[in-house]
């Protein structure tokens, strides 16, 4: 059982530094960039980005059943939800906990190269993250940042009220 634990965190893991390495968005003739699932935070204190557009990840494992990431990069429209989003560990194990809303974040130049050494962060507004760990979110969030385009290394993450990210999405489409 601990060896299968084992592999299951080690798939895990790559897949989630898949999405970080720049491989994890598929951009549509540079229009959208789509993500297939989501999947919660495995090593805490996980940072994405760099410099002034750091993100760091909450202190504990999360796990997703799901869910889907679109981002409209010439309309500055983004979709996403999430599926069971819930602790993987802990006395609220199974459960969203405290966490009754999460928001969206882009970070475009994950390695901040275009950026002056800072990855650049586009924030959702929060949304419902329901007691099953569900939330949905569909809209604008405005003009996005040249580099979001321009640069291939980006990543989309689902974020507590914390600032602490708590799943990201992996799998390009």
């Amino acid at each position: 059982m601990q060896t299968s634990f084992r592999k299951s965190l080690i798939v895990s893991g790559l897949a989630l530094g898949a999405a970080f390495s720049g491989q994890g968005a598929s951009a549509d003739s540079g229009d959208s960039v789509h993500w297939q699932s989501v999947i919660g935070i495995i090593q805490a204190n996980n940072v994405v980005g760099t410099g002034t557009g750091a993100v760091i990840g909450a202190p504990g494992p999360w796990a997703a059943l799901g869910g889907r990431v679109k981002v409209d990069l010439r309309k500055g429209r983004v979709d996403f939800s999430t599926d069971g989003l819930v602790f993987a560990g802990g006395n609220a194990i199974g459960t969203p906990g405290a966490v009754v809303q999460v928001k969206g974040t882009l970070v475009c130049d994950t390695d901040g190269s275009a950026s002056g050494g800072n990855s650049v962060l586009v924030d959702t507004p929060f949304v419902e993250l329901d007691d099953q760990g569900d939330a949905h979110f569909s809209g604008a969030v405005g003009a996005l940042p040249a580099v979001c385009a321009s640069e291939p290394d980006m990543a989309f993450l689902i974020r507590a009220a914390t600032g602490r990210w708590i799943a990201a999405a992996i799998v390009l489409r």
